[in-house]
């Protein structure tokens, strides 16, 4: 796995997810960004991220890859068996915080789960 190097563009990147309470696409990262860095070096840091623990991944319902801050996560085992919501509204993607168990499964080791609900979110319903 090898040591986290925080390079400017990292620490960067981690200011954003400290700073948001949502998941966030890459796309939405090269916004924010302002063209600051190119989607591929954001992809790079983001994968370096999430092997060292600090972010953890899931797909969305357009089928891009969402990324949020990690509670309690390490380089060797991430735990995050959480849903995750997606508005249709406004397009709103976080991370819930609901308790779920992982099934058991004979002569099966479940690593992860994904589960994404999709709906609107409080203040698209208001």
């Amino acid at each position: 796995m090898g040591i986290l190097r925080k390079t400017k563009s990292v620490e960067t990147i981690l200011k954003i997810f400290e700073e948001s309470n949502i998941a966030l696409s890459v796309v939405d990262l090269v916004g924010k960004l302002g063209g600051k860095m190119n989607k591929t070096t954001v992809y790079r840091i983001l994968q370096r991220l999430e092997d060292h623990g600090n972010l953890h991944s899931f797909l969305g319902k357009d089928g891009l890859k969402w990324f949020a801050k990690c509670k309690g996560c390490t380089s060797s085992h991430h735990k995050d068996a959480h849903p995750h919501f997606q508005c249709l509204g406004c397009g709103k993607t976080e991370c819930l915080s609901v308790d779920i168990s992982l099934p058991a499964i004979l002569n099966h080791r479940v690593d992860s789960i994904n589960l994404l609900m999709i709906g609107q979110c409080e203040q698209c319903l208001s």
